[in-house]
């Protein structure tokens, strides 16, 4: 496996906020969690529509690759004994199994992001956050979680991809994940995704060591 080059540098495109010099940029590696249905891909996205500060590391999985798939563009695709010889080395900041397949974070990917000097983001469960800062402990912790219990009860029945059982799985699921929110370094509502966004971008670029825009859209 080999990981694709990157640049060191980019041209910056912050919406609503002022541009950063590339010699200023403080490289930190932030991990978003919360409970299924809170929106933490949508407000991701969101975030990187709006800035190129930041990109998303690709995890490695043993699952076949799809049609259409690329290693090292949606993951890194490895053999089941690889997988493991890695794990075996200590090379993922975490890893689990999911759906007959493992996935996991390789240490070598975020460095590899960090040293071009952005914001290096990690989509991952509340145990996998954990287990990063156990890791790496200068890492960020963000928590996204719905305006209230209700609401996400209404998302993840909304979205009608899961049986009715299943939704109760992951409901009590998130009732604990709820819990650890004061384990985390951000917290961030997803009321309005408009809005969490904005607010998930200040945050991260204040640690960065950008100026927030008061007042900007």
């Amino acid at each position: 496996m080999v990981f694709p080059s990157a640049s060191a540098t980019s041209s910056s495109r912050c919406s609503g906020h002022a541009e950063l010099d590339s010699g200023a940029r403080l490289p930190r590696l932030f991990v978003i969690s919360g409970p299924s249905g809170a929106g933490k891909g949508t407000l991701i996205k969101g975030l990187l529509r709006r800035c190129d500060r930041y990109v998303v590391a690709i995890s490695a999985t043993t699952r076949p690759r799809r049609p259409g798939e690329e290693d090292g563009r949606e993951y890194y695709f490895l053999s089941d004994s690889e997988f493991q010889r890695r794990v075996d080395s200590g090379e993922f900041l975490e890893y689990v199994a999911y759906a007959g397949g493992r996935y996991g974070t390789l240490e070598a990917e975020v460095n590899r992001l960090l040293a071009t000097g952005k914001g290096v983001i990690l989509e991952l469960e509340v145990e996998g956050a954990f287990a990063v800062r156990r890791r790496r402990p200068d890492a960020t912790l963000v928590f996204v979680c719905p305006p209230s219990f209700e609401d996400l009860e209404r998302r993840l029945r909304a979205r009608a991809t899961d049986s009715a059982g299943e939704i109760e799985v992951r409901l009590a699921i998130a009732h604990e994940q709820l819990r650890e929110r004061d384990q985390f370094d951000i917290a961030i509502t997803n009321d309005d995704a408009e809005r969490a966004t904005r607010e998930l971008q200040e945050q991260l670029d204040a640690l960065l060591g950008a100026d927030s825009v008061k007042g900007s859209e």
